[in-house]
């Protein structure tokens, strides 16, 4: 039952990002991907609260599971993330390239520990 429950939160983050990526694409003209970074940092924000409710408030695991592994797995992409950064390269925008790349590590990094500060006050 679980495995059922992990697939429709994984379908739900899916189509999540689908429309939040749409809507920030067709506001944002910029060829620097926006949606994905948004995306991965809101996904590592929502990662960081569900850990830390586990962790400090004692909610079941199997909501970690569910919305961790199945919504936020399905939300986030580092894939599109990382096939980002080198079309941002074959474009020969290497600032853009390295922004993309390490201020999406460093941002999400920072967003899944405030999410585990939330959660934890």
């Amino acid at each position: 039952m679980m495995v059922l429950w992990v697939a429709l939160a994984g379908s739900a983050g899916a189509v999540a990002r689908f429309v939040l990526d749409g809507v920030i694409r067709s506001r944002c003209s910029s060829e620097f991907p926006w949606a994905t970074v948004v995306i991965n940092a809101t996904g590592s924000l929502l990662l960081g609260v569900l850990a830390g409710l586990v962790l400090f408030r004692g909610s079941p695991g199997s909501v970690q599971a569910i919305v961790g592994i199945g919504f936020c797995g399905g939300y986030t992409t580092f894939s599109t993330a990382s096939f980002e950064a080198v079309r941002l390269i074959q474009r020969q925008r290497y600032r853009a390239a390295a922004a993309n790349a390490f201020g999406t590590l460093a941002l999400t990094v920072l967003a899944g520990a405030a999410g585990l500060a939330v959660a934890g006050w």
